[in-house]
């Protein structure tokens, strides 16, 4: 069937969706509501509350303490085993623990302290800036004079990979990128600008947190030494859950955890005061296991793991195509530019729209239209593509009503409405 900017032809996409029974096994409690916010916060599966409930009731309410020796130490080993599978890499190399900000600090700080006769960590324009604020952290605080040096992008939108290349020198001890760039979706070629690390002698670091679970990853392939990720994303964890660090396996005991914990220690109940670092990548654990927000990590990665993530990636392509060819149909023509990458192939799972008036215009599809993006500044509403639930009639229907906030011009009186996030 032909490209159509019909109901009908949206409606027959989801009828030839192989993954569209997922759907039903999310909470939709508001049957009207499109959710296109997927790419900051997944919707809740169905199998989270039940988790939930016989964790609090039978095993913290029956078993107490006794639960950390069944299971609930075990339990960042657990869930890294499972996200390992969404990330392409080994059990024994991904823990689940802390936030993103925390396991960025450790995994960025020991690699720097790994190569202590450089003085640069590179990055880009397009990271995500709490990365910059915590590589900003790092340089305040080791012993010798450390920069940063961040790559503008030519167009922000894509990312500069040669001037990278130009930048990235024996001089230069860790090289650390957003992979699936947060405002435009651009994703970076992992192997090939990990190859340029590795080529002058630095160590690489991947934030992942908007590619886990939207596009396929193989930290392995590419031989990517380091990387970290949230999991209340595309992993549909809930808010609050802890993210996930990856250290290559063989880089596991070269590395030190500049953040030692009792839960990091080799015998945490031998109670020693000199800390001596567990073995493999439990070393990089540091406090305890955050178990009531740990648990969902589970039910998200199995949910992708069954799905497949070559056939969410081949299905969020498909989406993103279909949308970006309604924004050149329906809404190109009343002002929205397109800030996400033409090229599939570079492309994560949302698209960004520019609009000279995004932030009134978002604030309209919230209020009047019931359709759920988010707003990213200067003038960016991304629409996130989660294929486990969206379906194309949400597409098709988002679209259908961002029009007609525009042509009924119900944005106008959001105008003097102060700018922030949704």
């Amino acid at each position: 069937m032909e490209f159509s900017t019909e109901l009908a032809y949206a409606q027959h996409l989801d009828a030839q969706d192989e993954l569209a029974s997922f759907r039903e096994r999310f909470v939709f409690e508001d049957p009207e509501l499109i959710y296109l916010d997927g790419n900051s916060l997944g919707r809740m599966p169905k199998a989270t509350k039940p988790l939930l409930n016989e964790l609090l009731d039978k095993y913290w309410g029956e078993r107490l303490i006794r639960m950390w020796r069944e299971g609930w130490f075990d339990l960042p080993r657990t869930a890294g085993a499972k996200v390992a599978g969404v990330i392409g890499a080994q059990p024994a190399e991904v823990v689940v623990a802390d936030s993103t900000s925390v396991n960025l600090f450790k995994l960025a700080l020991a690699a720097v302290q790994a190569r202590p006769g450089r003085h640069k960590i590179v990055t880009d324009n397009l990271n995500f800036p709490s990365d910059l604020y915590i590589l900003q952290g790092i340089c305040e605080v080791v012993k010798r004079p450390l920069t940063i040096q961040v790559i503008p992008s030519p167009d922000d939108i894509h990312g500069p990979v040669g001037a990278l290349a130009a930048a990235i020198d024996d001089d230069t001890a860790l090289v650390t990128l957003t992979h699936t760039v947060f405002k435009s979706a651009y994703v970076y070629d992992m192997a090939a600008v990990t190859k340029l690390a590795h080529d002058a002698g630095a160590l690489m670091l991947w934030d992942l947190s908007h590619s886990a679970g939207s596009v396929v990853v193989e930290l392995n392939k590419a031989n990517a030494d380091l990387a970290v990720g949230c999991t209340y994303k595309y992993l549909n964890s809930g808010p609050g859950a802890p993210a996930f660090l990856y250290v290559r396996q063989d880089l596991q005991a070269q590395l030190g955890n500049p953040v030692s914990g009792w839960i990091g220690q080799k015998d945490m109940f031998d109670f020693g005061l000199d800390y001596q670092a567990a073995e493999g990548v439990s070393r990089f654990l540091t406090g305890t296991p955050t178990v009531l927000s740990m648990a969902p990590v589970l039910v998200g990665a199995e949910l992708l793991l069954e799905a497949g993530m070559e056939r969410l990636r081949a299905k969020s392509v498909q989406q993103t195509e279909y949308l970006i060819k309604l924004w050149e149909t329906e809404l190109k023509p009343l002002g929205f530019a397109l800030k996400s990458p033409l090229d599939a192939a570079v492309r994560g799972s949302h698209v960004a729209l520019g609009h000279v008036d995004a932030w009134p215009i978002n604030l309209a599809l919230i209020n009047e239209k019931k359709v759920l993006p988010d707003f990213r500044q200067p003038d960016n509403i991304r629409l996130g593509i989660a294929p486990l639930y969206t379906s194309f009639t949400d597409i098709f229907t988002a679209v259908s009503r961002l029009r007609a906030v525009v042509e009924q011009g119900l944005h106008e009186k959001y105008r003097e409405a102060a700018t922030g996030v949704t």
